[in-house]
């Protein structure tokens, strides 16, 4: 039996689009994918997303951002917390990825944030996905 997780089936198109040299991927919506993809743009990993309306549903379109020669910004995601297994943490243990340069993304009381931005206001929360 498979579990339908949104937030992993968003990583696994960010991630096999960014393998496959993409310039932007397109999914299904909702209001933490696109908090997800907030971060994503404000940490410098992507270029933009988009919100489009549909008639059923609304999509969401991530356009991925590339370095010199393709080089790729984005080296891995990797989600932490599954519908089988949510992951906690508390303002002392924020997890760091790769030393600090890769990102970790929390769901706080404040809403969705950077594991750096949430320590600044000493506030803990699920551990979403990885990022580096």
């Amino acid at each position: 039996m498979t579990v339908n997780d949104p937030i992993a089936d968003m990583l696994t198109r960010i991630r096999n689009a960014n393998n496959g040299f993409k310039d932007s991927v397109e999914m299904p919506a909702s209001k933490m994918k696109v908090e997800i993809a907030k971060v994503l743009k404000d940490e410098g990993y992507i270029t933009d997303y988009a919100l489009m309306r549909g008639e059923a549903f609304d999509n969401i379109v991530v356009d991925l951002k590339y370095g010199k020669d393709r080089q790729k910004v984005i080296s891995g995601l990797r989600r932490i917390s599954k519908p089988g297994r949510r992951v906690y943490t508390n303002k002392d243990a924020i997890p760091k990825v790769l030393g600090g340069l890769g990102v970790a993304v929390l769901s706080t009381s404040r809403g969705l944030m950077t594991g750096r931005k949430a320590e600044k206001q000493s506030l803990g929360g699920e551990v979403i996905c990885f990022i580096w």
